[in-house]
């Protein structure tokens, strides 16, 4: 038990000792370590100071220098704005000084202007003056003097003027020659077209003359059947073995022809027959329009049509115009106006257009009142073509003004087509008296001596009375008896209207 409690108490006085040596050690070794720790710190302290002084050493430079690159810069701006002070100081002073100028050459100016006025008024006054004075003393007004004094001008200087105006009406009148027969020959040398002259008869051949009796049948009930339901006559005459078919309307015509061919086929003529086979040619004249309005627009590469006007325009394959075939003669115009105005840069698809279309009215003027003219603008406002169109193709026989160069085009195409040699005839009557009436124009200004109509219609040739018409008046009178021409009379292309004066000194030597 005491030995216990010994060892015990032994036990706990060595580890309180323990304890104590322990904690002396722990100390001595911490008092070691921080004298270590603080001798590092202390170094980098040193060292950090070290490097803030570097560091502080260099921002001074660099202020040093930023501070002298400032104030070297503001000294810079401080002279270029005393510079730029000084340079608008002497404009300033330039301006002033222009500023003043012009105000004494506006005073200056303004007193000029002045004294021109007085001047001008007292001129005015003498003018005036002198005026009266001239008049009191040649006892002339002065309009009179003033037409008097114009007439002496024109008497002295009227050849001089003459031959100054002739010069410059050939030169000018010679280049645009030049010009258009260039244009016009390229134009139709690129195109041909044929024409097929047809008149108001159409002959129909027959096998045999005993065929006349059954046309006409029994007291004449076939022959007047057969005008009646066609509205064409038929002339039945001394003709070896043909009949001929009259009608002023073509299509009518046509069918008659194709009706009358087919009865002498079939060889039964009555008059129930004769209705039936007109049912089955007027079926196939309207496929022949059809076909010829398809034909006419697939030819000149005309697409967007209506089917309406199509067939309007086929109708003009039976249709003739001084003999002249109407719709052979639109597709002609088409293609000459077209390539007139591709020549002068014109729009070539409108001018194509209103070429094959200008004509349009000739089939239907059998129907409606009116010129063609007119009927073909209704046709075409009615079917919604364009505009342009209209007023391109409704000028061609000048009864509208020009609106367009495309108007004018096909009016020059539709000349060349009608006009050209071959394309038209005409019939005796109307061939003379179209001469006639072209020599009476002539003969109706005074101070014509004769008068002659050549070249088939195309050129009359005026001489007059030097005497009474001077070369002045002689240019005045071929552009009146133009005009005239233009107005009372009628005819297909153009007419030259050539005035020749003439003078002739006769003496006899004794």
């Amino acid at each position: 038990m005491n030995q216990t409690l010994i060892l015990l108490i032994i036990g706990v006085v060595s580890l309180s000792i323990g304890v104590v040596l322990g904690y002396y050690v722990r100390q001595s070794i911490a008092k070691k370590r921080a004298g270590t720790l603080e001798a590092r710190l202390q170094e980098k302290l040193v060292q950090s100071k070290k490097e803030a002084g570097a560091i502080l050493s260099k921002a001074r430079e660099k202020a040093d220098k930023l501070e002298k690159k400032v104030f070297l810069e503001l000294d810079q701006r401080q002279k270029a704005v005393i510079q730029a002070e000084h340079l608008l100081f002497r404009r300033e002073e330039n301006l002033e000084k222009k500023t003043d100028d012009l105000e004494r050459k506006e005073r200056e100016f303004r007193q000029k202007v002045e004294r021109l006025r007085e001047i001008k008024e007292s001129l005015r006054e003498l003018r005036e003056e002198s005026l009266k004075n001239l008049e009191r003393i040649t006892g002339l007004s002065k309009e009179e003097a003033k037409n008097e004094l114009f007439a002496e001008l024109e008497k002295e200087y009227q050849s001089e003027v003459l031959e100054r105006l002739r010069k410059l009406e050939a030169r000018g009148q010679g280049q645009y020659e030049r010009k258009a027969k260039e244009i016009l020959a390229t134009t139709i040398q690129s195109f041909a077209l044929s024409q097929a002259q047809e008149i108001t008869t159409t002959t129909v051949k027959l096998p045999s003359d005993e065929i006349k009796g059954r046309i006409i049948g029994k007291e004449g009930r076939n022959i007047r059947a057969f005008e009646k339901a066609t509205g064409a006559e038929v002339i039945v005459d001394e003709t070896p073995e043909t009949v001929i078919i009259s009608c002023f309307n073509p299509i009518r015509r046509e069918i008659a022809r194709i009706t009358l061919e087919k009865l002498i086929k079939d060889g039964r003529i009555q008059p129930a027959r004769i209705e039936t086979e007109i049912e089955k040619a007027e079926k196939e004249v309207a496929k022949k329009i059809k076909e010829a309005g398809e034909a006419a627009v697939y030819e000149t590469e005309i697409l967007d049509f209506p089917e309406k006007i199509i067939q309007i325009l086929g109708r003009l394959h039976f249709r003739t115009s001084y003999g002249q075939n109407v719709l052979l003669h639109s597709i002609e115009v088409s293609y000459l106006a077209a390539a007139i105005a591709s020549e002068l840069g014109a729009n070539v698809s409108i001018c194509k257009k209103a070429g094959l279309l200008h004509d349009i009215g000739k089939a239907l003027d059998y129907q409606l009142e009116g010129s063609h003219t007119d009927i073909g603008i209704k046709i075409l406002e009615k079917f919604a073509v364009g505009k342009e169109v209209i007023n391109a193709m409704k000028s061609h026989h000048e009864e509208y003004p020009y609106e367009t160069l495309e108007a004018v085009i096909v009016q020059v195409a539709d000349q060349i087509s009608g006009a050209r040699p071959g394309a038209r005839k005409d019939t005796l009557e109307n061939y003379l008296k179209r001469l006639e009436d072209l020599e009476a124009i002539a003969f109706s200004f005074s101070g014509v001596e004769k008068s002659y109509a050549v070249q088939a219609g195309r050129e009359i040739r005026v001489f007059v009375k030097p005497k009474e018409i001077d070369d002045l008046a002689a240019s005045k009178l071929a552009k009146d008896i133009a005009k005239k021409i233009q107005e009372e009379l009628k005819y297909p292309g153009e007419i030259k209207v050539n005035v020749i004066r003439e003078t002739r000194v006769i003496e006899y030597a004794k």
